[in-house]
């Protein structure tokens, strides 16, 4: 039996959302419900532009008397500058909690963490394992499981070809479709009016998302940032890669295009061939189904 891994996500910290009208304040602005956050399951959401472009990821916990946003420890202050700005007069209060904890990824079992430990299933795609947010001082060490780096946790996201943020794509500049929101559990198509709510749903009902991550395979080491292209002509962008692994954001028409006159894909120098992640609804072209 495979013994489950646990690495630390040192990019990623939390905020502290709380106050009377915090709930209602988060369910207006962010791109899924905020009442799916019930008995410790975690919700993936976005906070978009008017334009519906994705400006900050984060997970939401719903803990009673208030909201944790595991979120990019880098972006955090604009992040809550940004949650600032809608507040207006409602009763919302946030704070930084990247001085006294820690988030890490856990796959391939349960760990065992400590009783202060915020676990919670990752809601994008179930194999990709669970996901804590620990005090900064706990110890981790009797989890049950090998503590790994944060490169091993990268190697399993890409395997299973789900995207981050600023490592698949470029926030501010990606609509939430491009970067499979829509079918990795971060947007609720229902929930009523978000801030660059239109705009997704045009997308959604017009089934116009031309752009889409997906995994590729190479025939050597990949590069990220390297270009994908056909012949002289770029259709994509690399991203994140472990070795001939890799995520891609990718023009799937122009894609389809290619397979079906028998063109080959090259990442930079490298041949490469798309493939069908399994949680994905749309067809990658080319792919084995």
């Amino acid at each position: 039996m495979t013994k489950c891994s646990i690495a630390e996500l040192s990019d990623r910290t939390a905020v502290r959302v709380s106050g009377d009208d915090a709930h209602k304040f988060l369910q207006d602005v962010v791109t899924n419900d905020v009442t799916k956050a019930v008995d410790g399951t975690a919700v993936h959401a976005a906070l978009l532009t008017p334009q519906g472009k994705i400006l900050f990821d984060f997970f939401l916990l719903d803990r009673g008397d208030h909201l944790l946003l595991e979120c990019g420890r880098e972006s955090v202050d604009e992040f809550i500058k940004r949650l600032t700005f809608y507040r207006l007069r409602a009763a919302v209060d946030f704070e930084d909690l990247s001085n006294n904890v820690k988030v890490w990824a856990a796959w391939d079992g349960t760990p065992a963490l400590p009783d202060d430990a915020i676990q919670y299933a990752d809601p994008r795609f179930e194999a990709l394992g669970f996901r804590a947010i620990v005090q900064t001082s706990d110890d981790i060490s009797q989890s049950g499981c090998d503590v790994v780096g944060e490169d091993a946790y990268h190697k399993h996201r890409i395997s299973l070809g789900v995207p981050e943020a600023d490592k698949d794509y470029p926030l501010g500049e990606t609509f939430p479709h491009e970067a499979d929101y829509d079918q990795l559990a971060g947007v609720d198509f229902h929930k009523g009016c978000y801030v660059g709510q239109e705009v997704v749903s045009r997308v959604e009902h017009r089934g116009t998302a031309r752009k889409r991550i997906v995994p590729v395979r190479g025939k050597a080491d990949l590069s990220s940032g390297a270009p994908v292209s056909v012949g002289e002509a770029s259709i994509g962008v690399m991203g994140s890669v472990s070795g001939d692994r890799g995520l891609a954001m990718i023009r799937l028409d122009r894609a389809e295009k290619a397979v079906t006159q028998g063109q080959s894909l090259r990442a930079g120098d490298i041949e490469i061939s798309l493939e069908q992640p399994g949680w994905a609804s749309f067809t990658v072209p080319g792919a084995a189904q």
